[in-house]
């Protein structure tokens, strides 16, 4: 789940929304100065579909200790620190359900998908927020991501249908970084990010170089992006959300009760070249 707070509640976003969305920004993605992702149906799917594992979580919401929706929310962006705030066993099966959910359909899409993992739980998680005793447990984790990460190579690599040159780790390693700038753009949406910052990474331009792309909100979910990725110089996505009423919830079952009476409304996000 991604929380936004209101004057009377909560605007909650379920994660493979939030995935849907990033997967829409991608669709749009290239143009005179950027490359469209390519293998496309693959990198599509794996860019849209990268949270498939949280879905069955989300449908039941929980809270944190102090009564909050448990969910991703401004104060993590830049941040991997409170693990949404779960468990960490619940946390990593959610992330391992999210790569295997899609390895035995797409490989390719699995691969990106257990790359943005390992990157968040390796390269950006704090590790001294996590109990000294379950730190191996992440560790095993880890470990097994990569011996994944090796099977699903090994796939790309035998099969014909792609060509040469999307199998490379360069081509591989542009389309994880597309996942982890369109994921974040999607997060920077769903939380209302005011602050100006960077897509996470440099993307490949058709010139052969990388360039990085700053989001500045200018308004409510409306960013301008510099330099700017799309064709159009103004596009508008939709995606679904729930606004919870209440601010702290005693217990779980208060939140759920919220979530489920709340309907299912369509917020909107602008990106602009100006």
């Amino acid at each position: 789940m991604l929380r936004l707070e209101t004057e009377t509640g909560w605007w909650l976003v379920k994660h493979p929304d939030h995935a849907r969305l990033a997967g829409a920004f991608a669709e749009r993605w290239g143009n005179d100065l950027f490359l469209p992702p390519e293998p496309r149906e693959h990198v599509l799917r794996g860019i849209a579909r990268h949270d498939d594992g949280w879905a069955a979580r989300d449908a039941v919401p929980q809270i944190t200790r102090q009564g909050k929706p448990s969910a991703f929310s401004t104060e993590l962006v830049g941040k991997y620190s409170g693990f949404e705030e779960i468990d960490l066993v619940d946390y990593l099966a959610v992330r391992d359900r999210a790569v295997r959910e899609i390895a035995a359909e797409d490989p390719y899409a699995a691969l990106l998908i257990s790359m943005h993992t390992y990157s968040l739980l390796h390269d950006h998680a704090d590790r001294s927020t996590i109990a000294p005793a379950q730190l191996p447990l992440l560790d095993q984790f880890l470990e097994r991501q990569k011996a994944l990460q090796n099977s699903l190579r090994e796939q790309i690599a035998a099969n014909a249908n792609l060509k040469r040159e999307h199998k490379t780790e360069s081509a591989i390693l542009d389309h994880f970084r597309l996942l982890q700038a369109n994921d974040y753009l999607s997060l920077l949406t769903c939380v209302d990010f005011q602050k100006p910052v960077n897509l996470l990474h440099a993307l490949p331009a058709r010139d052969g170089k990388r360039i990085p792309v700053q989001a500045r909100a200018i308004a409510t979910r409306h960013f301008v992006l510099e330099p700017y990725p799309f064709a159009e110089p103004s596009l508008t996505f939709q995606f679904p959300a729930r606004h919870a009423k209440g601010k702290l919830f005693s217990e779980a079952k208060e939140l759920q009760a919220a979530f489920a009476a709340a309907p299912v409304e369509m917020l909107s996000v602008t990106v602009s070249a100006k």
